[in-house]
């Protein structure tokens, strides 16, 4: 079926998420990257925040939170995605 392009109902504004990217910070941008994983914009700023919040604004700091985040993630899906030889595997040991 095709969309009903006749009618007065407003159009609901589509996100473009290069748009949303283009908004993140700078040093978001590149963290993003560079991730092993494929953050979304709208993940990616949520955790920014709550990483700077956490580090007192320091960015450096939040950063280094992002990677470690990263890693937990890694850790804990890496076996069942890739198995038990993925390297972050054995750390996480996840069941």
């Amino acid at each position: 079926m095709g969309r009903n392009l006749v009618t007065s109902l407003r159009c609901r504004a589509r996100a473009r998420p290069m748009d949303r990217f283009d908004r993140l910070p700078p040093e978001l941008r590149h963290w993003l990257a560079r991730a092993a994983l494929p953050w979304s914009p709208q993940s990616a700023a949520r955790l920014w925040q709550k990483a700077l919040r956490e580090a007192a604004g320091d960015r450096v700091a939040a950063l280094s939170r992002l990677d470690r985040a990263e890693a937990r993630l890694l850790a804990r899906d890496g076996r069942q995605v890739w198995g038990a030889d993925y390297p972050q595997a054995a750390l996480g040991k996840p069941g």
